[in-house]
Protein backbone atom coordinates (compact mmCIF):
# COMPACT_ATOMS: atom_id res chain seq x y z
CA UNK A 1 0.00 0.00 0.00
CA UNK A 2 1.33 3.22 -0.94
CA UNK A 3 1.69 6.52 1.11
CA UNK A 4 -1.32 8.20 -0.19
CA UNK A 5 -4.03 5.39 0.54
CA UNK A 6 -2.39 5.04 3.97
CA UNK A 7 -2.84 8.35 4.65
CA UNK A 8 -6.40 8.53 3.59
CA UNK A 9 -7.39 5.39 5.61
CA UNK A 10 -5.89 6.80 8.77
CA UNK A 11 -7.72 10.63 7.83
CA UNK A 12 -10.87 8.34 7.18
CA UNK A 13 -10.38 6.68 10.80
CA UNK A 14 -9.88 9.48 12.79
CA UNK A 15 -13.18 11.27 11.56
CA UNK A 16 -15.09 8.15 11.92
CA UNK A 17 -14.17 7.92 15.07
CA UNK A 18 -14.29 11.11 16.08
CA UNK A 19 -11.21 12.53 17.29
CA UNK A 20 -9.25 15.18 16.16
CA UNK A 21 -5.41 15.11 14.72
CA UNK A 22 -3.87 16.55 17.97
CA UNK A 23 -5.20 14.02 20.22
CA UNK A 24 -4.16 11.29 17.57
CA UNK A 25 -0.48 12.83 17.88
CA UNK A 26 -0.65 13.27 21.53
CA UNK A 27 -1.77 9.56 21.79
CA UNK A 28 1.54 8.72 19.75
CA UNK A 29 3.85 11.16 22.26
CA UNK A 30 4.57 13.37 19.32
CA UNK A 31 3.80 17.25 18.96
CA UNK A 32 0.40 18.27 18.34
CA UNK A 33 0.55 19.14 14.44
CA UNK A 34 2.29 15.67 13.82
CA UNK A 35 -0.53 13.81 12.14
CA UNK A 36 -2.06 16.46 10.38
CA UNK A 37 1.30 16.87 9.00
CA UNK A 38 1.85 13.61 7.19
CA UNK A 39 -2.12 13.16 6.58
CA UNK A 40 -2.13 16.50 4.70
CA UNK A 41 1.15 16.88 3.54
CA UNK A 42 2.70 13.39 3.68
CA UNK A 43 5.53 14.43 6.34
CA UNK A 44 7.10 11.64 7.55
CA UNK A 45 6.51 9.84 3.93
CA UNK A 46 5.55 7.27 6.25
CA UNK A 47 4.48 6.18 10.13
CA UNK A 48 7.43 4.99 12.57
CA UNK A 49 6.43 1.48 12.98
CA UNK A 50 5.71 1.73 16.64
CA UNK A 51 3.43 4.29 15.82
CA UNK A 52 1.57 2.35 13.49
CA UNK A 53 1.18 -0.44 15.47
CA UNK A 54 -0.47 1.53 18.50
CA UNK A 55 -2.89 3.42 15.76
CA UNK A 56 -3.79 0.18 14.44
CA UNK A 57 -4.33 -1.39 18.08
CA UNK A 58 -6.24 1.66 18.84
CA UNK A 59 -8.82 1.75 15.88
CA UNK A 60 -8.69 -1.78 15.68
CA UNK A 61 -7.76 -2.54 12.10
CA UNK A 62 -5.60 -4.29 10.35
CA UNK A 63 -2.24 -2.44 10.39
CA UNK A 64 -1.81 -2.98 6.61
CA UNK A 65 -4.60 -0.07 6.62
CA UNK A 66 -1.40 1.99 7.76
CA UNK A 67 0.92 0.96 5.57
CA UNK A 68 2.81 -1.83 7.56
CA UNK A 69 2.53 -5.78 7.12
CA UNK A 70 -1.13 -7.38 7.14
CA UNK A 71 -1.47 -9.36 10.44
CA UNK A 72 -4.64 -10.68 8.95
CA UNK A 73 -5.90 -13.79 7.24
CA UNK A 74 -5.95 -13.00 3.28
CA UNK A 75 -10.07 -13.72 3.24
CA UNK A 76 -10.42 -11.28 5.19
CA UNK A 77 -7.38 -8.92 4.12
CA UNK A 78 -8.90 -8.77 0.36
CA UNK A 79 -12.11 -7.49 1.65
CA UNK A 80 -10.43 -3.84 1.99
CA UNK A 81 -11.40 -1.68 4.62
CA UNK A 82 -15.17 -1.95 5.08
CA UNK A 83 -14.83 -4.97 5.93
CA UNK A 84 -12.48 -4.75 8.92
CA UNK A 85 -14.87 -1.51 10.48
CA UNK A 86 -16.05 -4.19 12.51
CA UNK A 87 -13.10 -5.82 13.54
CA UNK A 88 -10.42 -5.41 16.30
CA UNK A 89 -7.12 -6.75 16.28
CA UNK A 90 -5.43 -8.15 19.35
CA UNK A 91 -2.05 -8.59 19.57
CA UNK A 92 -1.17 -12.62 19.91
CA UNK A 93 2.15 -12.01 22.27
CA UNK A 94 5.06 -14.75 21.87
CA UNK A 95 5.08 -15.71 24.94
CA UNK A 96 3.28 -18.29 27.49
CA UNK A 97 2.09 -18.00 31.05
CA UNK A 98 4.50 -20.48 33.27
CA UNK A 99 7.46 -19.97 30.54
CA UNK A 100 9.76 -17.74 32.64
CA UNK A 101 10.05 -13.80 33.81
CA UNK A 102 8.69 -10.71 31.47
CA UNK A 103 5.72 -9.08 31.85
CA UNK A 104 2.96 -8.50 28.53
CA UNK A 105 4.22 -4.80 28.00
CA UNK A 106 7.79 -5.82 28.00
CA UNK A 107 7.37 -8.15 25.49
CA UNK A 108 4.88 -6.72 23.33
CA UNK A 109 6.73 -6.92 19.97
CA UNK A 110 5.35 -10.87 19.06
CA UNK A 111 3.99 -12.39 16.42
CA UNK A 112 1.08 -11.53 14.48
CA UNK A 113 -2.59 -10.61 15.94
CA UNK A 114 -6.32 -12.31 16.24
CA UNK A 115 -8.83 -10.31 14.52
CA UNK A 116 -12.10 -10.17 16.70
CA UNK A 117 -15.78 -8.72 16.14
CA UNK A 118 -16.05 -5.55 17.74
CA UNK A 119 -19.17 -5.51 19.90
CA UNK A 120 -18.29 -9.11 20.98
CA UNK A 121 -15.10 -8.23 22.33
CA UNK A 122 -16.87 -5.19 23.71
CA UNK A 123 -19.34 -7.68 25.46
CA UNK A 124 -16.95 -9.19 27.30
CA UNK A 125 -16.04 -5.74 29.41
CA UNK A 126 -12.01 -5.55 27.73
CA UNK A 127 -10.74 -2.62 27.08
CA UNK A 128 -9.79 -3.23 23.26
CA UNK A 129 -6.39 -1.35 22.98
CA UNK A 130 -5.64 -3.24 26.51
CA UNK A 131 -6.05 -6.62 25.44
CA UNK A 132 -3.65 -9.25 24.25
CA UNK A 133 -3.33 -13.02 23.75
CA UNK A 134 -0.69 -15.54 25.24
CA UNK A 135 0.01 -18.65 25.09
CA UNK A 136 -0.39 -21.64 28.39
CA UNK A 137 2.40 -23.21 28.96
CA UNK A 138 1.83 -26.33 31.35
CA UNK A 139 -1.13 -28.09 32.88
CA UNK A 140 -1.20 -26.35 36.08
CA UNK A 141 -5.02 -24.99 35.42
CA UNK A 142 -6.16 -28.42 34.19
CA UNK A 143 -9.04 -29.14 33.12
CA UNK A 144 -10.05 -25.30 33.19
CA UNK A 145 -7.30 -24.40 31.18
CA UNK A 146 -4.98 -26.90 29.00
CA UNK A 147 -1.29 -26.56 27.73
CA UNK A 148 -1.19 -24.47 24.53
CA UNK A 149 -4.39 -22.75 24.81
CA UNK A 150 -4.58 -18.82 23.88
CA UNK A 151 -5.74 -16.71 26.54
CA UNK A 152 -6.94 -13.14 26.27
CA UNK A 153 -5.36 -10.78 29.69
CA UNK A 154 -7.18 -7.49 29.75
CA UNK A 155 -4.03 -5.67 30.85
CA UNK A 156 -6.47 -2.87 32.70
CA UNK A 157 -8.30 -5.02 34.56
CA UNK A 158 -5.89 -5.22 37.60
CA UNK A 159 -4.83 -5.27 41.52
CA UNK A 160 -7.19 -2.23 41.62
CA UNK A 161 -10.09 -4.44 40.59
CA UNK A 162 -9.16 -7.30 42.02
CA UNK A 163 -11.69 -10.11 42.60
CA UNK A 164 -11.77 -13.92 42.18
CA UNK A 165 -11.30 -15.37 39.05
CA UNK A 166 -8.51 -15.95 36.71
CA UNK A 167 -5.46 -13.97 36.32
CA UNK A 168 -2.11 -13.48 34.81
CA UNK A 169 0.38 -12.27 37.30
CA UNK A 170 4.14 -12.35 37.94
CA UNK A 171 5.42 -14.02 41.52
CA UNK A 172 9.03 -14.83 41.79
CA UNK A 173 9.97 -13.81 38.44
CA UNK A 174 8.06 -16.28 36.32
CA UNK A 175 5.03 -15.31 34.93
CA UNK A 176 2.01 -17.79 35.27
CA UNK A 177 -1.38 -18.18 35.18
CA UNK A 178 -3.47 -19.07 38.01
CA UNK A 179 -6.78 -18.64 39.94
CA UNK A 180 -7.15 -15.73 42.18
CA UNK A 181 -9.20 -15.60 45.60
CA UNK A 182 -9.67 -12.77 47.51
CA UNK A 183 -8.89 -14.27 51.08
CA UNK A 184 -10.45 -13.21 54.94
CA UNK A 185 -7.79 -11.19 55.91
CA UNK A 186 -8.25 -7.87 54.04
CA UNK A 187 -5.47 -7.02 51.43
CA UNK A 188 -4.66 -10.50 50.62
CA UNK A 189 -5.85 -13.17 48.83
CA UNK A 190 -4.96 -17.11 47.56
CA UNK A 191 -3.21 -17.99 44.29
CA UNK A 192 -4.56 -21.37 43.41
CA UNK A 193 -4.16 -23.82 41.00
CA UNK A 194 -7.39 -26.11 39.25
CA UNK A 195 -5.14 -29.13 38.95
CA UNK A 196 -4.82 -30.58 42.57
CA UNK A 197 -0.86 -31.63 41.50
CA UNK A 198 0.05 -28.36 41.37
CA UNK A 199 0.87 -26.22 44.56
CA UNK A 200 -1.62 -23.34 46.10
CA UNK A 201 -0.20 -20.23 47.82
CA UNK A 202 -2.90 -19.10 50.78
CA UNK A 203 -2.56 -15.53 52.63
CA UNK A 204 -0.46 -13.78 49.60
CA UNK A 205 0.90 -10.47 50.68
CA UNK A 206 -0.35 -8.39 47.17
CA UNK A 207 3.44 -6.65 47.78
CA UNK A 208 5.12 -9.91 46.42
CA UNK A 209 3.23 -10.55 43.48
CA UNK A 210 2.42 -8.15 40.14
CA UNK A 211 -0.42 -8.72 38.57
CA UNK A 212 -0.45 -8.17 34.88
CA UNK A 213 -4.10 -8.77 33.96
CA UNK A 214 -7.23 -10.71 33.88
CA UNK A 215 -8.36 -13.08 31.97
CA UNK A 216 -11.19 -12.59 30.05
CA UNK A 217 -11.43 -15.47 27.47
CA UNK A 218 -9.54 -18.48 26.61
CA UNK A 219 -9.57 -20.75 23.03
CA UNK A 220 -8.37 -24.17 22.22
CA UNK A 221 -7.18 -26.37 19.30
CA UNK A 222 -9.90 -29.06 18.96
CA UNK A 223 -8.24 -32.92 17.88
Amino acid sequence: MDSVEARANLDRLIHERGETYGAISRLLGRNPAYIQQFVKRGSPRKLDEADRQLLARYFGVDEALLGGPSVLPAAVRGRGMSSLQGLIAVPRLALGASAGPGSLQEDEAAAGALAFDTRWLRALGGQPEMLSIIRVDGESMAPTLSDGDDIMVDRADGIDRLRDGIYVLRMDDVLMVKRVALAPRRGHFSIRSDNPLYPTWEDVDPASVTIVGRVIWAGRRVG
